[in-house]
């Protein structure tokens, strides 16, 4: 099950932040242009679309467990995108969308590559997930992702906490756990390698960044878990008390954890 619902259109249309983000991951895939590579939590298909651009013979298996993100994703990629299991001899799409849980991931034939950003945090168990990931891959094949580290987020989590802390939201907060696994580096690599990778670098890298839509951006994406278990009158309100909390400008606090593995 979800660990949150996603507005897959609304992520779209403000997450040029996580894109930017993403595309520097990209870069460090090494790719031929021939490649089957698995695209690890999509979302709207923003770094779908520039992988694809580098797999001039290949192509991608782009998963997200987000029905909405899957649909946003296919209005974005258009044309390029089709559904698993289409017969449309007259499709010429190359990058095939799937509804997808990580955790209950099964690949008919395993991938070159896997790139993934901005998604391995909001999965609790990173054993089983990397364990999975490893049986998509073939022999030597890339695993290359970011996601949120250890230390992310921390001073503007503070701050929500603290407006959290009050009523009328800490009523709605009794018993609440955070969605979020933040992971370091030294754990991360163990991990990988216990789960079959032959190499792993991780590493943390702090990435401030100034959201374009600020108060979208953080109701839809990092504050999107707590607005959600709010009641809908009082959703507003929260974010007025957040954002007057955090002053201007906005800045996320980003601590990314980066992974470069070989399977």
């Amino acid at each position: 099950m979800p660990v949150r619902e996603w507005d897959g259109d609304s992520y779209d249309r403000i997450s040029a932040t996580m894109e930017a983000l993403g595309l520097d991951v990209l870069e460090r895939l090494q790719l031929s242009g021939n490649e089957v590579v698995l695209d690890a939590g999509c979302g709207s298909g923003r770094v779908t679309q520039a992988l694809i651009k580098r797999l001039a013979h290949g192509h991608v298996i782009a998963v997200d467990e987000s029905a909405s993100m899957i649909d946003a994703a296919r209005k974005r990629l258009g044309a390029i995108a089709i559904d698993p299991g289409s017969r449309d001899p007259h499709n010429e799409g190359r990058v095939q969308l799937r509804v997808t849980d990580l955790l209950e991931l099964e690949l008919e034939e395993p991938v070159d590559a896997i790139l993934s950003t901005a998604t391995f945090h909001w999965i609790a168990d990173h054993e089983r997930l990397f364990t999975r990931l490893r049986a998509a891959l073939r022999a030597h094949g890339q695993l290359v992702a970011q996601c949120g580290g250890e230390g992310n987020i921390d001073g503007l989590r503070a701050k929500a906490r603290a407006v959290l802390a009050n009523e009328p939201y800490a009523t709605h907060f009794v018993g609440w756990r955070a969605p979020w696994n933040y992971a370091g580096p030294r754990q991360t690599r163990e991990r990988l390698l216990a789960c079959g990778f032959s190499a792993a670098e991780c590493w943390l890298t702090p990435a401030p960044r100034e959201p374009e839509h600020p108060r979208e951006f953080l109701a839809t994406i990092v504050l999107g878990p707590h607005v959600q278990q709010l009641p809908v009158q009082l959703r507003e309100r929260f974010m007025d008390d957040v954002l007057a909390e955090l002053g201007e400008p906005v800045v996320v606090d980003y601590v990314r954890l980066n992974i470069d593995a070989v399977a």
